[in-house]
């Protein structure tokens, strides 16, 4: 379970999360195969702190780690904390439309990816453009023709190929966390179909007929987030409306999404960026 704290910085009052990381040892003894002894025991680490792009503060800590040593560590890295949130911050307020160029930020799964567009690669005309993940990066590397088109283009290319890429990679992970959730939602007899529009607005719908319609730029969200949105559209299928019913059932089958709500859209301004 997830864990809390609270530390000052000035007149800042920041947040935090705790998570706390065990390693299982086994330890067979005796002659017998089935006389094993386990024991439980904490990896000796560091209290490791990452200040996330929606504004989360998370600790993971050894199990045995005190809350006073957590908080001390937090005060030691008090400054850093608040300016990568600083940080954060500003980068929410001036969220610019994108140019589709090399340097600029790609979101996948919850992960950044900086785009990288290659036009000097020695790729035989007859190759088509291609979009993929390699070391931290977004990389689309443009056929020899595409690479001679002008600025202007090449960014409408770029942003068509990214697209594209999108659409495929989230109509797999879409229809993995359906298979996967689905039994959460035991009111539904038959498997709803999935559609992937752009919306600008919410994150997902739901037919009268009970199908699935999933923002595409939710494919840039974590899974967790995904999930999400798959079961409160699932949750529609059994009350349409957002009725104290609907809340319930949502909690049930996901009681701690009013976590990840906050974390998706928190997060909305640069998810939704075109």
């Amino acid at each position: 379970m997830t864990e809390n704290g609270v530390f000052y910085y000035g007149q800042d009052k920041i947040y935090y999360e705790i998570v706390r990381k065990k390693i299982t040892y086994k330890v067979t003894t005796g002659k017998s195969k089935t006389d094993i002894l386990t024991i439980e025991k904490s990896k000796p680490r560091k209290v490791v702190i990452k200040v996330h792009p929606d504004q989360r503060v998370v600790v993971t800590a050894p199990i045995d780690a005190t809350d006073e040593m957590i908080h001390d560590a937090m005060i030691k890295r008090a400054r850093w904390i608040w300016q990568n949130l600083q940080d954060f911050a500003k980068q929410k307020d001036h969220v610019l439309p994108k140019r589709y160029v090399s340097g600029e930020t790609q979101f996948y799964l919850g992960r950044r990816y900086v785009l990288k567009v290659i036009t000097d690669a020695k790729t035989n005309d007859k190759i088509n453009s291609t979009v993929k993940l390699s070391r931290g990066k977004l990389n689309v590397e443009l056929s020899q023709s595409d690479s001679e088109l002008d600025a202007e283009k090449r960014a409408v290319l770029v942003k068509s190929l990214i697209d594209k890429w999108y659409k495929d990679k989230f109509m797999s992970v879409s229809r993995e966390r359906l298979q996967a959730l689905i039994h959460k939602a035991s009111w539904v007899k038959n498997n709803p179909s999935l559609k992937l529009i752009i919306m600008k607005k919410q994150w997902g719908s739901c037919s009268n007929k009970g199908n699935l319609i999933l923002n595409l730029h939710l494919v840039k969200a974590p899974k967790e987030c995904i999930d999400y949105v798959i079961l409160h559209e699932l949750c529609h299928i059994a009350e349409h409306n957002h009725s104290e019913y609907f809340w319930r059932l949502l909690t049930q089958v996901m009681p701690n999404w009013k976590e990840v709500k906050a974390r998706l859209d928190g997060m909305a301004e640069l998810y939704l960026n075109e």
